[in-house]
């Protein structure tokens, strides 16, 4: 059994991850959304966080009562229980990445959970 998992996905405007890879700490998808388009629900989280990264485009992003621009290279972290709707600019696509991982669960990161082997 190999300890890691490769796939390319092309053409499509949602690609979760989660069971393409078999991720068992986090989910992550990707996203298109066209010109004009927007995620057509507010939602919350029960325990995630989400951390969204703005690969290109530009759109906004309405958390609980505020309305934020967002760009290529921005990256916004949301709490669980923030209420949330991403959309894309009336004249420019938006593409990002969505991770989701439970909120508080990270106990280890590269400088702390890294093991250097030579």
């Amino acid at each position: 059994m190999k300890n890691f998992n490769k796939v390319s996905v092309t053409g499509t405007e949602r690609v979760e991850l989660h069971d393409k890879l078999n991720l068992t700490g986090a989910e992550i998808s990707v996203n298109v959304l066209p010109a004009g388009a927007g995620v057509p629900f507010i939602h919350t989280h029960k325990q995630n966080e989400e951390i969204y990264i703005v690969l290109e485009g530009k759109g906004y992003m309405t958390l609980d009562d505020e309305k934020i621009e967002i760009t290529a290279n921005d990256y916004i972290r949301v709490s669980p229980a923030t209420k949330r709707q991403i959309s894309a600019s009336y004249d420019t696509a938006i593409k990002y990445l969505c991770i989701q991982v439970k909120e508080n669960s990270l106990e280890n990161y590269t400088a702390t959970d890294g093991v250097v082997l030579e």
